[in-house]
């Protein structure tokens, strides 16, 4: 992985490390590695969105390991030094840099370590379609709901999840939406 990110230009694995510390400290939902890495290929960098993944869990379990072992800069910094000698120079300056001044700010509650590691609903969107024809059906005229849910998971990636639905099992999701939006009511 080092040499991957020796590839990322120094701004933007600051940017990475930035808003690993902020979903570390549960102000955004994930990294959204692909729209960083459609970032960085436009700015003529050869990387993909699986190595960029890589480089953002180690670095999240760096600084997670870092926060539950409540390091002090310096002793990141010596303990990086110890174990990963082909760390880029500017990787490690930036991370120093970006651990001395949002570090102590990680919360490593018992409940936080102790709670079960499930995805985090970012966001939702759908679609209404309707199936023409195929190579083997003339006339199909078949409506159907197509649903992008946007998921960041435990450590934190962004993924799409899409599926689609026919009408009466689109219905059906709807229906069991407004029993939960009622049960949150009572609460």
């Amino acid at each position: 992985a080092a040499d991957k990110i020796n590839l990322i230009p120094q701004d933007f694995f600051a940017e990475l490390c930035e808003q690993i510390i902020q979903h570390l400290n549960h102000k955004i939902p994930g990294v959204n590695t692909a729209e960083l890495c459609q970032r960085i290929q436009t700015s003529g960098i050869e990387i993909n969105v699986g190595d960029l993944a890589k480089i953002a869990n180690i670095i999240s379990f760096l600084f997670s390991t870092a926060a539950r072992n409540n390091l002090s800069t310096e002793e990141l910094v010596t303990t990086l030094g110890n174990t990963v000698s082909t760390l880029p120079k500017h990787a490690v300056q930036v991370i120093r840099h970006v651990w001395n001044e949002q570090g102590k700010s990680i919360s490593v509650s018992e409940d936080a370590r102790n709670t079960a590691t499930v995805g985090q609903f970012v966001d939702i969107k759908w679609k209404l379609g309707v199936a023409m024809s195929s190579d083997t059906c003339r006339s199909l005229k078949y409506p159907y709901v197509t649903v992008t849910l946007k998921v960041a998971d435990p450590s934190g990636q962004i993924t799409d999840k899409s599926f689609e639905m026919t009408i009466p099992q689109f219905k059906n999701f709807f229906r069991q939406f407004k029993e939960m939006a009622a049960v949150l009511e009572t609460v």
